[in-house]
């Protein structure tokens, strides 16, 4: 009997470490960084492999001369992601590898301005009226990164990333509202100028990814 006893107890012993240690692999987390705001959940199934899942959001307007052309500019970040993390052992350093689906968009909205510089012609402000643009990326996007999670007490964490995700090249799309906007001469104008500020884009197909964030195990 007292051996039966004894077995239960080391059953439930081993039944709760196990428990224990299935609620300290799983986390969750807010981050902030070059991506926007982001919230993030992490499982931790062995001690050199992680998973993450999580969002960023944020808008950011500014003003921007691109091609020639003064803009009011609105910079949209809003991504979703899952990434696989290879964790050194004994470390806190992490390669990660992962995959976003990338709705990060620019609109671009001309100010008000005399005369417009489109393609090498030279136009009124009253002949264009205003120059709208939007540009859009590769809807999925691989990324690549290192990081480093270290823990700051027995459910709190602190966590750094830095990366680059491929958005690939920028897709712009531009239209006119102005009199002009139909005429055949100022819309091969105006693709020239739309080329010419995808050119100027371009470097946001890599773009910089750094965060900083705080995780938490309940």
């Amino acid at each position: 009997m007292k051996i039966r006893i004894l077995l239960a107890l080391t059953g439930l012993g081993m039944l709760g470490t196990q428990a224990a240690i299935a609620d300290d692999n799983l986390w969750f987390g807010a981050k902030g960084g070059t991506l926007g705001i982001g919230f993030e959940a992490t499982w931790r199934p062995t001690p050199i492999l992680d998973f993450r899942a999580g969002l960023n959001k944020y808008t950011y307007d500014t003003t921007a001369a691109e091609a020639g052309i003064d803009y009011d500019s609105e910079l949209d970040l809003n991504t979703f992601y899952a990434t696989a993390n290879l964790r050194a052992p004994m470390s806190p350093f992490r390669l990660t590898a992962g995959i976003f689906s990338n709705k990060n968009e620019v609109k671009l909205v001309s100010q008000q301005t005399a005369t417009f510089d489109i393609g090498g012609m030279t136009y009124t402000g009253a002949e264009v009226g205003t120059l709208n643009a939007a540009v859009t990326f590769d809807k999925t996007a691989p990324y690549l990164g290192v990081g480093a999670d270290f823990r700051l007490a027995d459910t709190v964490g602190l966590n750094i990333d830095l990366g680059v995700l491929w958005q690939g090249t920028p897709i712009v799309g531009m239209t006119a509202s102005g009199p002009i906007a139909l005429d055949p001469n100022f819309q091969a104008e105006l693709a020239a100028e739309t080329a010419q500020l995808q050119s100027a884009l371009d470097n946001y197909k890599a773009y910089p990814v750094v965060s900083i964030g705080l995780s938490f195990n309940f």
